[in-house]
């Protein structure tokens, strides 16, 4: 095919049935063309828009949607099919569907959908909710697969390193490699050695706990993908028996999930998304977990739209900071970049030294590395930023 069909073949394709091109479809393009109408546009005549107008419309026919959901991922990479899907519950608000257990067979599991059946939870027959967690389990063990050894590496290192100090006890203590290294101005040639004026050790090979970290998660409709991350790291964290993890959501309640986090598909199905938000409570009841401030992190992931007393809020950070807390402010945990949020709220947070900030799942692991060895995290944003 020469460059000027091929462009005419995607102008057909991007347009619609009424474009006025040169060339004709293949059988293949023709089933991509029809998949692209059912959910983009172009009236035809079983969807009663004959006038030619854009429209859009998969009918009430769970089988008709399941075949397209069938004929969307022939024709599309999973990355389109997963915009795809998510443009049909925007557009065409198939949620109700959902609720169908042949339709969780039909589905291209991602982040997004994970956050549309939570927001149905609640409502979910009983044959369904068991289609929509084995849908959830696939996203979550995909996930944990991607996040969970890089995690355990990023941040267990990062604990080991909070706690070197230069008075081992022990030769045993000693981090050989680290002390070659801060010594190597005092190498003599003539000995062939290095005199190490300053030896670089562990201070505790205890595997005990050695710092606890509180997350806190907004699970206002709008922070749905973070939800989902949040909980995979939740369990991450939970796994490693460096760190004494908790994890709360809330809207205008609190929950407390952390029994729940051996398994993260029970602490996504313990959610319950959407609704108001109200951050100081939670803050207050996670300032209650918070037994060793000086080696504890208290991630708060939210917008920051405070439904709650807003003066208390900012007054319990402050109060948290001043007794040694590590805390980080998370508008989002995603890969989709900064959200809608509260920017008086942002801005009052970073002028107490608490800068607010949108997450990626792939930069989190360091994240928690500098808030673990109690890095600025000023300093830190603003380096990853420029990068």
């Amino acid at each position: 095919m020469s460059v000027t069909d091929e462009r005419e073949r995607r102008w057909r394709l991007v347009l619609g049935r009424e474009a006025q091109c040169a060339g004709g479809l293949s059988a293949a393009d023709q089933g991509m063309d029809g998949a692209l109408e059912a959910l983009y546009n172009r009236g035809d005549a079983d969807r009663g828009a004959g006038d030619g107008r854009r429209s859009a419309g998969l009918g009430g026919s769970a089988p008709r949607v399941a075949r397209w959901l069938g004929d969307i991922r022939e024709y599309f990479p999973t990355s389109v099919v997963q915009v795809m899907q998510k443009d049909a519950m925007d557009r065409l608000g198939l949620h109700q569907l959902l609720l169908e257990p042949e339709m969780m067979e039909a589905v291209e599991p991602d982040v997004h959908l994970v956050g549309t059946l939570l927001s149905l939870n609640r409502v979910m027959p009983d044959e369904a909710r068991e289609s929509a967690r084995a849908v959830v389990r696939r996203v979550v063990d995909d996930l944990e697969r991607r996040v969970a050894q890089k995690t355990r590496s990023v941040v267990q290192g990062a604990i080991d390193r909070s706690a070197r100090t230069h008075r081992p006890r022990r030769v045993a203590d000693i981090d050989w490699n680290a002390t070659i290294r801060r010594n190597l101005a005092n190498y003599l040639p003539e000995h062939n050695t290095i005199v190490p004026e300053t030896l670089v050790g562990y201070g505790r090979r205890s595997r005990g706990v050695q710092k606890d970290v509180v997350l806190a998660i907004d699970q206002s409709g709008s922070m749905a993908s973070s939800v989902v991350y949040a909980s995979v790291f939740g369990a991450v964290l939970a796994s490693m028996s460096t760190l004494r993890t908790s994890l709360v959501v809330f809207d205008t309640a609190v929950v407390d999930l952390t029994e729940q986090l051996t398994d993260p598909v029970e602490v996504l199905f313990g959610t319950q998304l959407g609704g108001g938000t109200h951050i100081n409570k939670a803050i207050a009841y996670c300032q209650g977990l918070i037994t060793k401030p000086a080696d504890s992190i208290f991630v708060l992931i939210s917008d920051l739209y405070e439904g709650g007393v807003r003066a208390e809020m900012l007054k319990r950070v402050a109060a948290m900071q001043a007794a040694g807390v590590q805390v980080v402010v998370l508008l989002a945990l995603s890969d989709e970049g900064a959200p809608f949020y509260d920017r008086e709220n942002a801005s009052a947070l970073a002028e107490m030294g608490v800068p607010a900030f949108a997450c990626t799942p792939d930069v989190f692991p360091e994240l928690m590395a500098a808030a673990i060895q109690g890095q600025p995290l000023t300093s830190w944003v603003e380096k990853h930023q420029d990068a």
